[in-house]
């Protein structure tokens, strides 16, 4: 039987177990940084930034998290409703979660999240987690794509077929149910079930599609425009450098494979996207680009974990 004393400890835990999970992933960050870099070369890259361009890009990075949030509202509106603090809070954790676990294995924690918050059924959810992951992997390849074609040796063939994947997703929305019958057919009746909650993690209608399609632009054309400016601040030339810089390291979050934390695969992501779209290739210089793609990555970090620390507070459930 556990005493009064063990419960209470218990409980303290499981109320502030993710401020505890953030106060330590940003121990181990800082320790990182300072045996990798130093922070005074960091904190020198900031000062010569400056605070209120790094103020402007945290607010405008933070941002981006309720948009999410509004995706997953949108997807959800009966569930959720009236519930955006709470949703808002799901989200941070789960955001933290996926960045922090290696091989995408914190995306698990979004469907039981959204089961324990809302009661969504775990296929349900995780159809829906998957549509969104397929949504911001084709903004990211299609805001790639844009350099590659201005680039191409035939304009007109390169544009044609970055115009014919941009609108790929309304192609398979449009022949999504198509899929869906041939799958019913095809399955035993035990799979209809199932079945029929990867269809209710769809998008209902074409409205609601093109929605969820455009908040994912948005969404996307902010953070990567946010991180562009940013490494261009910290000497990332040319400008399309920067903007491959931020793509890259976009990419490498939503691939299925990453480190914890991004440490070391984010920073390599932002060099090889930089690289591509003409950044220099001298040592002196890619040193700078490693240092400015550290520089980068943290401001990613820190508007995770702001995002977190104001999420908690909001979310929390008042004890009767």
């Amino acid at each position: 039987m556990n005493s009064p004393v063990g419960a209470s400890r218990q409980s303290w835990f499981g109320r502030n177990r993710m401020t505890l999970l953030t106060v330590v992933i940003v121990a181990a960050y800082a320790s990182f940084i300072e045996w990798f870099w130093g922070w005074s070369a960091i904190i020198a890259q900031w000062a010569a930034v400056g605070v209120m361009p790094i103020l402007v890009a945290l607010a405008l990075l933070t941002s981006t998290y309720f948009l999410r949030t509004w995706r997953i509202l949108d997807y959800f509106p009966r569930e959720t409703a009236g519930s955006f603090r709470t949703l808002f809070r799901v989200t941070q954790v789960h955001n933290l979660l996926n960045i922090m676990m290696p091989f995408r294995t914190g995306e698990t924690s979004f469907p039981v999240l959204m089961r324990a918050e809302f009661g969504i059924p775990l296929t349900r959810a995780t159809s829906a987690l998957l549509v969104m992951r397929l949504l911001d992997l084709h903004a990211l390849l299609a805001a790639a794509g844009i350099g590659f074609a201005a680039a191409a040796p035939s304009a007109v063939l390169a544009w044609l077929l970055w115009a014919a994947f941009l609108f790929l997703p309304i192609t398979t929305f449009l022949v999504r149910k198509p899929f869906l019958r041939f799958g019913f057919r095809l399955f035993p009746a035990k799979a209809q079930g199932f079945l029929s909650e990867i269809e209710n993690g769809l998008p209902a209608n074409a409205s609601a599609f093109v929605r969820a399609w455009a908040m994912t632009t948005v969404n996307w054309l902010v953070k990567v425009v946010v991180l562009a400016w940013a490494l261009s601040l910290m000497g990332v030339s040319p400008l399309t450098a920067s903007f491959g810089g931020a793509l890259g390291g976009e990419l490498s979050s939503v691939l299925p494979v990453h480190a914890p934390g991004g440490v070391g695969t984010y920073p390599a992501g932002i060099t090889a996207g930089a690289v591509a779209l003409g950044a220099p290739g001298g040592k002196a210089a890619l040193a700078a680009l490693a240092q400015a793609s550290i520089n980068a990555h943290l401001l990613i970090i820190v508007s995770a974990l702001t995002g977190t620390a104001i999420s908690l507070p909001l979310g929390r459930r008042r004890q009767l």
